[in-house]
């Protein structure tokens, strides 16, 4: 990954200073997540390698993709015009929730539902936002990568069930679940109002898509009990039967086919 650097030898000539702002907010957003995925991964990567020291570097190496893409926005945000800001009231809460999870499985869960929704995000992006090779190449780059996160996120997640066991971890994960669908959905309000001068994205589509992101991405994986809430789904105009027919998100099949980076897929989700 360290091979790739980015292309920033041209300014960007924003439409308006209101679309710069926006841009700046967006991929503020993307650093926080980056940032988090790196620490949790890494802290993750020290409990599990007591007794899995190959999933455990597997982890930190996770952790370290994450740490390239920190950098990778620090560079960008500057470039853009922008730094490193504070966390707004919603990511802030969600983040300092994030942090204060002790439970392994709990932690991977989160990562995972994060992931998906920050990969959904830079795929719709990558579709709406005005056309620039600069906001393209960084998009690419955290699409192509969150999208491979996600399969990986759920080998972690099963591996952490099956050392931990016990049926009532089971219970509090789908509770987790429900709930932070829930808040994440709820989420796309307020990321409206930071980052649609510069994403383009409405509301309606993009509470749409976490929520039909967040109920396929269990379709195919039973035996984690993952079922997304009927009146979430309602809400967004969803039914269960459009969650269905899709290939599966996150076999090992998954994983090996998004570990090909250069197959970034940008068509309607």
């Amino acid at each position: 990954m360290y091979d790739e650097s980015l292309d920033l030898s041209t300014p960007i000539e924003w439409d308006s200073p209101a679309e710069q702002e926006s841009a700046i907010a967006f991929f503020n957003a993307a650093f926080r997540a980056e940032e988090s995925g790196l620490r949790q991964a890494h802290e993750l990567a020290d409990d599990v390698a007591k007794w899995d020291p190959e999933l455990a570097e597997c982890l930190k190496l996770y952790g370290d993709e994450e740490g390239w893409h920190r950098e990778l926005l620090t560079e960008f945000l500057a470039y853009i015009g922008g730094d490193i800001r504070p966390m707004g009231p919603t990511t802030g809460t969600f983040y300092k929730l994030y942090a204060r999870a002790e439970r392994m499985d709990t932690i991977v869960l989160t990562n995972l539902m994060f992931e998906t929704i920050g990969s959904t995000t830079y795929r719709l992006a990558l579709r709406t936002a005005k056309p620039r090779k600069q906001i393209r190449q960084m998009l690419t780059i955290l699409t192509r990568d969150e999208s491979f996160h996600v399969p990986l996120n759920v080998h972690f997640l099963r591996r952490i069930l099956e050392h931990e066991g016990g049926g009532s971890s089971r219970i509090q994960l789908r509770a987790i679940y429900h709930l932070l669908t829930a808040a994440l959905v709820a989420s796309s309000a307020a990321s409206r109002r930071r980052a649609k001068n510069f994403d383009h994205i409405p509301f309606e589509t993009l509470a749409r898509a976490y929520a039909q992101q967040l109920g396929k991405l269990f379709a195919h994986a039973d035996d984690l009990g993952f079922v997304p809430s009927r009146l979430l789904l309602a809400a967004v105009g969803l039914t269960k039967r459009d969650l269905q027919g899709y290939e599966d998100l996150v076999s090992a099949d998954a994983a090996e086919a998004a570990a090909d980076r250069s197959r970034v897929v940008v068509e309607a989700l």
